[in-house]
């Protein structure tokens, strides 16, 4: 079940987003779906790199990727960064997931902003119809870029950036066991997605140090953490 997102917090709401399950943030008013820090063919470059890992990450992590595009019916795809992992990435097998992907989707328009492992790993090429781009997304009230904006970096109060980079996980613990998962982490204006791709890693988030932040939490459905206020 998708959780929605309305910005600002307080009325008047500037847009509304649906922050889905699948791991990525969908904005009906112009029929985009973002995502970030895809990283295709990572598990193909450790590969490369002599390490023993699974096959199949780029293939679930296109399939859920295309899960996300039939349920909310999007038009256009804007990737926040990391696309590809590096180099490695353009290993045959990769390629041919990815041009798979493409001809099941031959109508979207997909668009990268670059990150900083695209400028590693190259653009991928021409005749796959996917957009790169080193300058943010804009269009009204929201911005898409790679990296989080730092607070007080200009950024319009009724704006929100969308953002990737961080992979933003939340750690809940009981008496017995604890869970990793991932998470959509508001703060400051800033939006930051989970990673999308299969085969990432997580930063973890403590709300309780930055309470005036907002969790949403990512498993079979997206669920927001209560908050808390400071005393």
């Amino acid at each position: 079940m998708d959780h929605t997102l309305n910005w600002p917090r307080d009325p008047p709401t500037r847009l509304s987003l649906q922050l889905m399950p699948e791991r990525a943030a969908f904005d009906p008013a112009t029929g985009t779906l973002f995502v970030a820090d895809v990283h295709l063919g990572k598990a193909a470059v450790f590969r490369a790199r002599g390490l023993p890992v699974p096959q199949g990450t780029t293939t679930g992590t296109l399939a859920r990727l295309s899960q996300a595009l039939d349920r909310c019916q999007a038009e256009h795809l804007v990737v926040l960064g990391d696309f590809l992992h590096a180099k490695e990435s353009h290993a045959s097998g990769t390629l041919a997931a990815l041009s798979h992907w493409r001809q099941r989707h031959p109508h979207l328009h997909c668009q990268v902003i670059e990150g900083n492992h695209d400028l590693h790993a190259g653009r991928v090429q021409a005749s796959f119809g996917i957009e790169s781009s080193t300058e943010p997304y804009a269009r009204g009230f929201l911005r898409g870029v790679h990296h989080p904006p730092e607070p007080g970096s200009g950024q319009a109060p009724d704006t929100l950036a969308l953002a990737g980079h961080v992979h933003p996980v939340l750690t809940l613990r009981s008496r017995t066991d604890r869970l990793r998962l991932p998470i959509f982490w508001l703060h400051q204006g800033v939006l930051t997605l989970p990673a999308f791709g299969e085969f990432t890693g997580g930063f973890a988030i403590d709300p309780a140090a930055q309470p005036e932040g907002e969790a949403f939490v990512v498993g079979q459905q997206v669920l927001p953490l209560g908050r808390k206020t400071k005393h």
